[in-house]
């Protein structure tokens, strides 16, 4: 094989590369997301839930805040549909990674969960 054959296959896997980025880059789907049953939870999981659905009250001063989904891990809704709230990781000296997402418009806070235990990174639908 010729160092020109060897250029030219070079140059083609580079553009192979470059357009399958670009095809992820426009996808602003959020992957599909796993399912885990509300029993399934942690303890500490279900109780934050448990609250939500009370509307308080609630134990960290963040808890309520909007979510903003910069991650774009959920599905996409219009800013303030999602909020929120700290599910208490047993020894930690701060609020830990763990949280409940709960999904709603202002009238219906928690129409649907979603659970983090890794501070955003990855994202279970909680199935009721």
């Amino acid at each position: 094989m010729t160092p020109r054959f060897h250029r030219c296959l070079r140059l083609l896997l580079i553009a192979a590369l470059l357009l399958s980025g670009a095809a992820v880059a426009r996808n602003d789907a959020p992957p599909a997301l796993r399912e885990i049953a509300l029993a399934a939870l942690p303890a500490e999981a279900m109780q934050t839930i448990e609250l939500i659905k009370r509307g308080g009250p609630y134990p960290h001063q963040r808890d309520g805040v909007v979510f903003g989904n910069y991650e774009r891990l959920l599905p996409a809704r219009q800013r303030g549909y999602y909020r929120e709230f700290t599910v208490t990781t047993p020894g930690a000296a701060n609020r830990g990674a763990r949280r409940i997402i709960a999904g709603g418009d202002n009238h219906r806070i928690g129409r649907e969960f979603y659970y983090t235990a890794d501070h955003y990174r990855s994202f279970q639908r909680v199935r009721e």
